[in-house]
């Protein structure tokens, strides 16, 4: 049993309470008994709080590598829109049509084939799958 002693807008009460269970109470307020009923809480969800992670710093260009060692030049098939390489889907060496998917980009949450824009031979691929890439980067080079 608890007792308190409230002044609210200048009216005084004495609050006693006597008994409380899961959804209800039963308390005196200057000595008339009350039951007092409640709703349970709804249960609350965990609150789940994503923290960014670092990334480990941005792979180094593939330029590094043989097959990519052929110079960027107005062959490039650039990318439109900034986002992440999902797939390549060509080889250095390989052979591609116009209109041939030649990477998948993910930009706004949506998956985009990159297409060439002309017959050619892939002389050198600038990405790798889960490069970021800034908008009009080169993305493969054709001969």
């Amino acid at each position: 049993m608890k007792e308190y002693k409230y002044t609210i807008n200048g009216n005084r009460y004495e609050v006693v309470i006597n008994e409380v269970n899961e959804t209800t109470a039963n308390v005196t307020v200057n000595g008339e008994q009350f039951n007092v009923e409640w709703e349970k809480p709804k249960e609350e969800k965990p609150v789940v709080k994503v923290q960014p992670v670092a990334k480990p710093a941005a792979k180094p260009a593939p330029a590094a590598t043989p097959a990519a060692a052929a110079p960027v030049s107005g062959n490039a098939i650039k990318t439109p829109l900034p986002g992440v390489i999902i797939d390549v889907k060509v080889n250095v060496g390989d052979m591609v049509k116009k209109g041939d998917t030649v990477v998948v980009l993910e930009a706004m949450k949506m998956e985009n084939n990159i297409n060439a824009d002309r017959d050619g031979k892939v002389v050198a691929i600038q990405v790798a799958k889960g490069d970021t890439v800034a908008d009009g980067a080169a993305l493969v080079t054709l001969e």
